[in-house]
C-alpha cells in the first residue's frame, strides 16, 4: 500500500523514498516508522513518540529516542503532522494533548512545508544540470521517467546530490542521482563529477567496515599510523 502510493503520488512530487531494509538487511528506522504511523491507513490515529519507541525497540532494542516520525516530514517530505510544530488543525485526542504526537495525513499528498531542492542555493538551474547528464543519474546512468536500471519496477526522479557533502550544495558541488543513489546514507560519501565514489566523507562506513573484517589487520595498522602522523603534528 505504502510503495503503491509512494509511485502512482509522491514520487512525482520528489519525495524521498523510504526503503523498508538497509544494504546490510536490516529494516530501516525510517521504514519502521512509516509502517507503524500508515496502520488502518486512510484512517490513522495520532501516536505518542513513546510508542514509537516501544515499537523501534523490538527491532533495535538499544533505541533511546525515537526522532524519525519528525525527520520525515519537512526533511523527506512524507504529509506527517506533529503536535510538536503545531501543523494540524483538528482538535487533539486528550491522551496526546501536551505530548509529542505523529499522525499520518496522507499518502497521496507531500508534507505542505517540504520542497525536494530545498538545500539547492538559489541560482542553481537543476534542469540544465540534468540535461548536461543527458537527464540520467551521473552514479547509475537510470535515465529519468524510466523504469530504474537497478529497481526496474520504479521510475527514475533525479535529485541533487552532494559530490561533498562537506560543502555547500552549490552549482560546482551537485551532480543529478535517481533516488535510490542519492539515499539517506549519501552523506558517507565523496563523489566525482562522474558520479564516481572517490573519497569517504564519514567514520561510519570505515567504523563498520572494521567491525565486519572488510578491512585487513596491515590495512588497520597503516591508518592508525597515518591518523597517529595526523593527530601529532
Amino acid at each position: 500500500m505504502i510503495e503503491t502510493n509512494y509511485e502512482q503520488h509522491l514520487a512525482p512530487q520528489g519525495v524521498k523514498r523510504v526503503n523498508l531494509k538497509s544494504s546490510s538487511g536490516g529494516y530501516n528506522k525510517d521504514a519502521l516508522v512509516l509502517v507503524y504511523l500508515a496502520q488502518g491507513y486512510p484512517n490513522t490515529r495520532w501516536v505518542t513518540k513513546e510508542e514509537l519507541t516501544d515499537f523501534v525497540r523490538q527491532f533495535y532494542p538499544n533505541t533511546n529516542d525515537v526522532q524519525q516520525a519528525r525527520h520525515l516530514g519537512p526533511q523527506k517530505g512524507y504529509f506527517v503532522k506533529s503536535t510538536v510544530r503545531g501543523n494540524h488543525t483538528e482538535s487533539l485526542p486528550e491522551e496526546v494533548r501536551g505530548r509529542s504526537a505523529y499522525k499520518l495525513e496522507s499518502l497521496e499528498k507531500a508534507h505542505p512545508n517540504y520542497s525536494p531542492q530545498r538545500r539547492t542555493e538559489q541560482g542553481v538551474d537543476f534542469e540544465s544540470l540534468k540535461a548536461q547528464y543527458a537527464n540520467r543519474c551521473a552514479t547509475c546512468g537510470s535515465e529519468e521517467g524510466k523504469p530504474n536500471l537497478r529497481y526496474p519496477q520504479s521510475r527514475t526522479s533525479l535529485q541533487a546530490g552532494h559530490r561533498n557533502p562537506h560543502l555547500p550544495l552549490e552549482a560546482d558541488n551537485i551532480i543529478p542521482q535517481c533516488q535510490f543513489c542519492n539515499r539517506a546514507d549519501r552523506n558517507w560519501w565523496v563523489y566525482d563529477e562522474r558520479g564516481r565514489v572517490v573519497g569517504v566523507a564519514s567514520a561510519t562506513p570505515v567504523i563498520r567496515s572494521i567491525d565486519r573484517g572488510y578491512i585487513t589487520r596491515n590495512d588497520l595498522k597503516r591508518i592508525y599510523e597515518h591518523i597517529r602522523k595526523i593527530l601529532e603534528t
